[in-house]
C-alpha cells in the first residue's frame, strides 16, 4: 500500500509541477493581461473536468463494478462502456464548443469584447479534450483493479507536457489557437500509454457490445458522486460569499488559505486511490483490516502535516507569500484550516470503504448532512469569530460527516477513533499555544519542523500502518 502510494504521489506531484510550469510560462510569455485572462477563462471547464476525473469520480463508481466480475465479464464490461463513454465525451465536446460564447460570459463576465471572442474561439479547441479525458478515466479502471496506479497517475503530467513544451519553445511568439491545440494533443497523449495494457486485458476498439447492464449500473452509482461533488462546490462558493461580507480582502485570504492547505492532500489523494483499488478486491474482515490500515496511514500523513502548519504558518507565509500577506489574517487562518485536515482525512477513507462494496448513496447522505451543518455554521460563526469562523464551520461539518459515516456503517465500536482524535486535539493544541506565537522565524520553523518530525516518528512506531 505504501509503495503504491509513494509512486502515485510522485507521479501526481510531477503533474502538479508541470501544471504550475504551464501557468508560469503562460504569464511569462503573455503577461498578466486580458490575453492570458481570456485563455485561463477558456481552459477553466476542460481543466475542471480533468481534475474531477483525476480525483477519482469515475473510479469510485466503476472500480467495484469491474472488480466483482470475472475476467471474461470484465472484457465485456469494458467493451460495452467504451462506446458509451466515448459518446459522453463527444457530447461534452459539442456542449462546450457550441455554447462557447455563453460559457465564457458566465465564467469571465468582466472580460472585454475582444477577450470574450478570443476566449470563445480557444474554448472550441479546448473542448476537444473532453473525449480523451473521459476515455483516460475509463482505461484507468482495469489498471487500478490490478493495483497498477502509476501509469494512470501520469495522466496529469502527460496532459500538461505539450503546452509546457510549446510555451517553452515559442515563448512570447506563441499563439493562443496553437496553445489550445497543444492541450488537445495532451489529452490524446495521456491516453496512449494505457492502450497497450487495456489491449492485453482483452479490450478491442471494434467490440462495442458485451454487457447490456454496464451503462445502467454505472449511471446508478455515479449519480450520488456527482451530487456530492456539486455539494462540495456549493460549500466552497458559500464560503466565498460569506467572506465577501467580512471586509476587503477576506475572499482573497480564504482562497489563499484553501490553496495552501490543499498541498498536504496530495499524498492523501494517492492513498485514497490505492486503498479503493485494494478494498474493492476484498470482502468482510479483510476489507475492514485494510480500512484500519488506511485510517492509521491517513492519521500518520495528516497529523504531523497539520501540526507543522499550525506551528510554522507565520514563517511559511513570510517565506512563500508576498510581504502584505504576513501582517494580514492569513497566518492565523492557515492554522485554523489545518485542523479540519486531520479529521477530514478519515472521511475520504470511510467513504471509499462504502464505495468498495458498491454503495455510493450512504456516503452521499452523510456528506450532505455534514454539508448542511457546515452551511448552518457558516451563517453564524464568521460573524462571531471573523475569518476563523469559516474554518470552525468546516471543522464542524467534517466531524459530523465523520461520525455519521462510522455510525451508518456500524464502525463506531471497531475503530480506534476516540484515542486518535484525543491525541490529535492535544498535539494541535500544543502547536497552537507553544509554537504559533513565536516571533523568531528561524526558531519557529526549526522547532515546528523538529516537533513535526518527532510526531511523525512517534505515530509511525505506534500505528505501524505498513504492517499487515
Amino acid at each position: 500500500m505504501f509503495g503504491s502510494t509513494l509512486w502515485l504521489t510522485l507521479a501526481t506531484l510531477a503533474g502538479l509541477v508541470a501544471g504550475f510550469a504551464r501557468e508560469w510560462l503562460l504569464v511569462a510569455a503573455w503577461g498578466a493581461g486580458s490575453r492570458s485572462d481570456g485563455f485561463l477563462v477558456a481552459v477553466f471547464l476542460p481543466e475542471a473536468l480533468r481534475m474531477t476525473l483525476a480525483a477519482g469520480l469515475l473510479a469510485a463508481a466503476a472500480l467495484p463494478l469491474y472488480q466483482q466480475r470475472d475476467p471474461h465479464r470484465q472484457q465485456a464490461w469494458l467493451a460495452s462502456l467504451s462506446p458509451r463513454l466515448l459518446g459522453v465525451g463527444l457530447a461534452l465536446f459539442a456542449i462546450l464548443a457550441l455554447g462557447a460564447p455563453l460559457w465564457v460570459r458566465l465564467i469571465g463576465p468582466g472580460l472585454d469584447a475582444a477577450a470574450h471572442a478570443q476566449a470563445a474561439a480557444n474554448l472550441r479547441w479546448l473542448a476537444a479534450c473532453a473525449p480523451g479525458l473521459v476515455m483516460h478515466g475509463l482505461f484507468s479502471i482495469p489498471l487500478q483493479a490490478r493495483q497498477r496506479f502509476v501509469l494512470p497517475g501520469l495522466g496529469s503530467l502527460l496532459f500538461n507536457l505539450p503546452p509546457v513544451l510549446y510555451l517553452f519553445i515559442r515563448g512570447s511568439s506563441s499563439d493562443s489557437a496553437e496553445l489550445a491545440m497543444s492541450f488537445f494533443a495532451g489529452s490524446v497523449l495521456m491516453c496512449l500509454p494505457l492502450l497497450a495494457p487495456v489491449w492485453s486485458f482483452g479490450w478491442r476498439p471494434w467490440q462495442v457490445t458485451g454487457d447490456p447492464l454496464a451503462g445502467r449500473e454505472l449511471l446508478g452509482r455515479i449519480g450520488p458522486l456527482l451530487a456530492s461533488n456539486v455539494a462540495s462546490q456549493g460549500l466552497a462558493l458559500l464560503e466565498r460569499l460569506i467572506a465577501s461580507f467580512l471586509g476587503e480582502g477576506a475572499v482573497t485570504w480564504v482562497n489563499l488559505a484553501r490553496k495552501l492547505i490543499n498541498l498536504p492532500l496530495i499524498a492523501l489523494m494517492s492513498l485514497n486511490q490505492v486503498l479503493l483499488g485494494m478494498m474493492s478486491g476484498e470482502q468482510g474482515q479483510q476489507r475492514l483490516a485494510l480500512l484500519r490500515r488506511g485510517l492509521d496511514a491517513a492519521t500518520l500523513l495528516s497529523l504531523p502535516a497539520a501540526f507543522g502548519l499550525i506551528g510554522a504558518s507565520p514563517t511559511l507565509i513570510h517565506l512563500l507569500m508576498p510581504a502584505q500577506s504576513v501582517d494580514g489574517p492569513l497566518p492565523a487562518l492557515l492554522a485554523w484550516f489545518a485542523t479540519p485536515l486531520v479529521f477530514g482525512a478519515w472521511n475520504a477513507m470511510l467513504a471509499r470503504y462504502a464505495y468498495a462494496s458498491g454503495d455510493t448513496r450512504l456516503p452521499l447522505n452523510c456528506e450532505l448532512l455534514g454539508s448542511l451543518v457546515n452551511a448552518a455554521l457558516l451563517v453564524v460563526l464568521p460573524y462571531c469569530f471573523g475569518l476563523p469562523g469559516i474554518a470552525l464551520a468546516a471543522l464542524g461539518g467534517v466531524v459530523v460527516t465523520n461520525v455519521l459515516l462510522m455510525h451508518r456503517q456500524q464502525l463506531l465500536g471497531q475503530l480506534g477513533w476516540p484515542l486518535q482524535w484525543g491525541l490529535s486535539g492535544v498535539l494541535l493544541g500544543v502547536a497552537a499555544l507553544a509554537l504559533h506565537p513565536l516571533h523568531n522565524d528561524g526558531w519557529q520553523l526549526g522547532l515546528s519542523s523538529l516537533a513535526g518530525a518527532l510526531v511523525l516518528v512517534g505515530l509511525g512506531l505506534w500505528l505501524k500502518p505498513w504492517k499487515a
